[in-house]
C-alpha cells in the first residue's frame, strides 16, 4: 500500500469518526436540524426507523464503523461508499445555506456545505480506488482476452498438425490407395 493511502485514508476518516461518535452519543442535539431531511427519507425507505433520533444514531454508527474501517484500510471501497451514503443526507440537513437569512450564517453554512461536498468527492475517489490491484472488471476482461488468445493458438496447432495427414490423405485418394 502506498504512503499516500496509509496517510490519506485515516485523515479522510477522522471527521466521520468524530462526527459519528457525537451523533451516537447525543442524537437529540442533531435531531431538530435533521428533521426536514429525515421525514421524507423515512417515508420513501421503509426499513429506516421512524424516529429522527434513531435515524441520527444509526447514521452516526455507520459513520463510526465506516470511518474506522476506512482508516485502517479494511474494506476501504465499501466503507467509503457507506460514508458517502451517510454524508449526502447529513449535508442536506445540516448545511442548508439557502435557508439562512443572515449573510454571515449563510456564508458559514456555504463553507461547510462545500467542505462536505469535497469530502464526498474524496470518498467517491476512495470508493473507486483499487489499491493498485486490478479491478474485477479488468481481471475478467484480461482473462477473456487470454482465453481467446489460447483458443487461437490451439486452433493453429491443430491445423498445423493436421496438414501433413490431410496432404497424405489427399494423395492416397488421388492414387486410389
Amino acid at each position: 500500500m502506498s504512503l499516500l493511502r496509509v496517510a490519506g485514508r485515516p485523515m479522510l476518516a477522522s471527521m466521520f469518526i468524530a462526527g459519528g461518535l457525537n451523533s451516537v452519543r447525543n442524537p437529540e442535539a442533531v435531531a431538530p436540524v435533521a428533521e426536514p431531511v429525515v421525514r421524507p427519507l423515512a417515508e420513501r425507505v421503509g426499513v429506516l426507523p421512524d424516529r429522527t433520533e434513531q435515524l441520527v444514531r444509526l447514521s452516526g454508527a455507520v459513520q463510526v464503523a465506516g470511518g474506522v474501517l476506512l482508516g485502517i484500510g479494511r474494506l476501504p471501497r465499501l466503507s467509503a461508499l457507506a460514508l458517502a451514503a451517510t454524508l449526502v443526507p447529513t449535508t442536506l440537513a445540516g448545511h442548508r445555506f439557502w435557508e439562512a437569512e443572515d449573510e454571515g450564517e449563510r456564508a458559514q453554512q456555504l463553507i461547510h456545505f462545500l467542505k462536505n461536498l469535497s469530502m464526498l468527492g474524496g470518498l467517491l475517489i476512495a470508493a473507486d480506488d483499487t489499491g493498485s490491484a486490478p479491478s474485477l472488471l479488468w481481471r475478467g476482461r484480461h482473462a477473456a482476452k487470454g482465453a481467446r488468445r489460447d483458443a487461437r493458438l490451439v486452433g493453429r496447432s491443430v491445423r498445423a498438425a493436421c496438414r501433413p495427414g490431410a496432404t497424405t490423405g489427399g494423395i492416397k485418394s488421388k492414387l486410389g490407395i
